[in-house]
């Protein structure tokens, strides 16, 4: 048998696991409908798409207008999103986030439909601060309004993590407004790079038209990707944690994170920094946290990351999302291959950085890190679609100043 074949039944297996641990709807006479993909920005692609094009549809159908589409979504969104409803031509209508509130407000987020909007945004697990959007209070929204319109949730980082540290969360399948996930496995799906899933409630919710069927590689199959040509060892992979762990050892690892983030918050706060980020399994296992500005601290986030890159730790600092972009923060991602004693290593850094930038002054070495970024600049230019093109006005970025940390 033709090892595409191989590959392609394999990927269906994953698929149907996470479709079931996402609570998908089963039906007697048709599979889980999904697919695997390059990474959540793919799967985030294909799933904006399936909403265009059914909103079309129905359009059409009803014989009106079909060619201003919207979205719904957060400020606080990975730039995949921004790059989703630019090259589909759709409007984004954003909620903003506040100095208090980084995820997106349900009432607004539903105030924003109208009879153009293909579909809203909801985060699970935002790549800021690490919480989880109120899925459930957007879904009950929509229901109470009786609006024609759908939740699409990134799951990107907590598709894996929710089910297992917090399994009583309603966020999934279960909200009947919620039509697709996507998730990475490259994430907590403890896969390396670039690997991601798409999964949609129900055949209906994923126009036929957006699926080709092929049979020049073996077999008959279906193919909706936008990448064609991809390597097997990632779904391979995927396939080999999925049925080695389960759920138990999934639960176990997740499990383990929490306890380790939870370890690193605590001890980070008695540091005198304001925890920005959920504990107890309420959101990602990450870190965010910010300067407590009553410490009359004379550097800012920027300098502690410099001094924590001297000593070999990669600990972003980054300003919020719009309209609470004066906010600097960082944030560590706890993994699996964080150990406690590793913890216990960054935390006993960060005591020492504190203490020394105490007594340096913050013009010197402001003028210090300016040099090191300098001779880290230097390296040999050659042309690229970056030359021309490096500052815009059309992305939140170029016009927030917003940054895009990767999760």
């Amino acid at each position: 048998m033709s090892y595409i074949v191989l590959t392609t039944s394999t990927q269906n297996r994953c698929v149907n696991m996470i479709a079931r641990l996402f609570n998908c709807p089963t039906h007697d006479d048709a599979a889980p409908m999904g697919t695997g993909t390059i990474g959540s920005s793919e799967a985030i692609m294909l799933a904006v798409l399936a909403m265009k094009k059914r909103w079309q549809n129905k359009r059409k159908a009803a014989g009106k207008p079909y060619d201003k589409p919207n979205i719904v979504m957060n400020t606080a969104v990975q730039v995949c999103w921004e790059k989703a409803a630019r090259y589909f031509d759709i409007e984004e209508k954003y909620v903003y986030c506040t100095p208090d509130r980084y995820v997106i407000d349900p009432k607004q987020a539903v105030d924003l439909v109208d009879e153009n909007t293909i579909g809203i945004c909801a985060i699970l697990g935002l790549t800021y601060t690490g919480e989880y959007e109120d899925i459930k209070a957007i879904n009950d929204l929509l229901e109470e309004r009786n609006l024609d319109c759908y939740i699409h949730v990134d799951a990107a980082s907590g598709g894996f993590v929710a089910p297992f540290v917090n399994p009583e969360l309603e966020w999934d399948f279960k909200l009947p407004r919620v039509i697709s996930i996507n998730v990475s496995g490259h994430k907590y799906g403890l896969v390396y790079p670039g690997v991601g899933w798409v999964v949609w409630r129900d055949p209906e919710y994923l126009p036929k038209e957006l699926i080709f069927n092929i049979n020049y590689l073996g077999a008959d199959q279906a193919s909706f990707t936008l990448n064609f040509s991809k390597g097997a060892s990632q779904i391979i992979a995927q396939y080999y944690q999925l049925i080695r762990l389960g759920k138990r050892g999934y639960r176990g690892i997740m499990t383990n994170l929490t306890h380790t983030a939870d370890y690193l918050s605590t001890a980070l706060e008695s540091l005198g920094f304001i925890m920005m980020s959920q504990g107890g399994g309420k959101g990602l296992p990450l870190v965010a946290f910010r300067i407590d500005p009553k410490l009359d601290f004379k550097h800012d986030e920027f300098a502690i990351a410099h001094e924590l890159r001297q000593r070999g730790w990669v600990v972003p600092a980054y300003t919020m999302a719009p309209h609470s972009e004066k906010l600097k923060m960082m944030r560590v991602v706890v993994r699996e291959d964080f150990s406690r004693s590793r913890c216990d290593a960054l935390i006993k850094d960060f005591k020492l950085i504190m203490d020394e930038l105490e007594t340096v002054d913050p013009k010197e070495h402001e003028e210090s890190r300016k040099k090191t970024a300098k001779k880290q600049s230097r390296v040999p230019k050659s042309k690229s679609v970056e030359q021309g093109h490096h500052k815009d006005d059309h992305s939140l970025q170029g016009q927030h100043d917003k940054s895009h940390p990767i999760c």
